[in-house]
Order: structure tokens, then sequence, then C-alpha cells
């Protein structure tokens, strides 16, 4: 298999309340630390009446560049609780900013901990996820006859058909990322009536489910 990630479907916000404090999880898909910059300072304009304005996130398709901020909360209470739920997902290129408004009861150290984290949490699980994998794009060319007996059998070993264009043959657009098995049984499958052309590597979305 060629290399593949998870991340989240779209950008998205949800909010939940623990003891009268607001806190809204902002979830963002970033390809650079510039623009999880630019984002959170977005956020504090956006709320400026907020208490705090805190975040993480994850870079990088293996991971290799994770940032944490408490934005004047105890050290270690906000962040890190955000950056480990991030982490715990396998989720990258991924930005979590956790905007709280303080409902005027403390909630200790473990309590904001438990805040951050089930806030963030709450979004990730709202948002849901995708597995971008690396798959091969292949043009199959099939005649007519041959349509509604290819189609069933991709159907039956669940290959999903990115594209079907019709004219004086019908063309097939599939991603898949066993290339070289998925060529010689779709050949096999049509008793070799059919030509196949390799196209680019893509990055295709598969919905996730964590375990």
């Amino acid at each position: 298999m060629l290399d593949h990630y998870i991340t989240i479907a779209r950008d998205h916000q949800a909010e939940i309340d623990i003891k009268k404090s607001r806190f809204i999880c902002a979830l963002y898909h970033i390809e650079t630390e510039e623009e999880a910059k630019d984002l959170i300072q977005a956020a504090k304009k956006e709320h400026p009446k907020a208490n705090h304005h805190c975040s993480a996130f994850i870079l990088g398709k293996q991971g290799e560049i994770r940032r944490s901020s408490d934005d004047g909360e105890p050290s270690g209470t906000a962040g890190a609780p955000i950056l480990e739920v991030l982490t715990q997902n396998q989720v990258v290129n991924v930005l979590a900013i956790v905007i709280r408004y303080f409902g005027g009861i403390k909630l200790g150290a473990g309590g904001l901990i438990r805040a951050y984290s089930t806030s963030t949490s709450h979004a990730l699980q709202d948002v849901g996820l995708v597995d971008v994998r690396q798959e091969r794009q292949l043009f199959v060319t099939i005649d007519y006859a041959q349509v509604d007996k290819l189609t069933h059998y991709l159907q039956t070993i669940d290959q999903p058909i990115q594209k079907i264009d019709y004219a004086e043959t019908v063309q097939m657009t599939l991603c898949t990322s066993l290339e070289d098995q998925f060529v010689l049984a779709i050949t096999d499958f049509v008793n070799g009536q059919v030509q196949i052309k390799r196209g680019e590597i893509v990055e295709v979305c598969y919905p996730y489910t964590p375990n």
C-alpha cells in the first residue's frame, strides 16, 4: 500500500458547556505552521471577549510537527490535553482551537484537563474523520456489453468507480493501491476484453472510524 494518513473530513466547530463555562472547539485542516498561526489570530479577533484561546496542532503525514498553547490557563491543563486527543485519534494536518468563556466556577487543574479533552473529543466525533490514501488512477476502457458485468464485479469487491464516460466505448476511472493485482483481476474477469491505462497517483478520501 502507498502512503496514507488520517485527518478531519472538513473544517468544523462544536460547543459544550461545563459548569457554566463555554468551550468552543474549532477544527481546521492545515498545511503549514503559518496557516495555523493565522487561524489562531483570527479566532482571537472573532472572540475578543473570550478568556482563553487554547490550541494545538499536528502537521506532516507522519506527525512531524506538534505544537500546543495554554494561552493563560495553568501550564499543561489546556494545550497538552488538546494535543493528546489529536494524537490519540491519529489525525494529522489538523489544528484545534478551544475558545473558553469563563462562567464563574473554577474547575481546578483536573477539571480543566477533562474539559479541554472533552471539548476536542466531542468536536472530532462530530466532524468525522477520513483516511486519505495515495492510490493509482486506472482508466479502464470496455465495450458496452461488458459494463453491467464489470460494474457488478466492482460492487462485490467494494471498489468505487470514480467516474464513467460513455462514448463509442465506456471508460471507467478507478483508483487502487493494489494496481498490479487489480489490473490482472479485471483483465481475467472480462477475458481480456479491456484496455487499462495507468494514470497518476492521487489522494482518495475514505470514511474512517477509530477502533
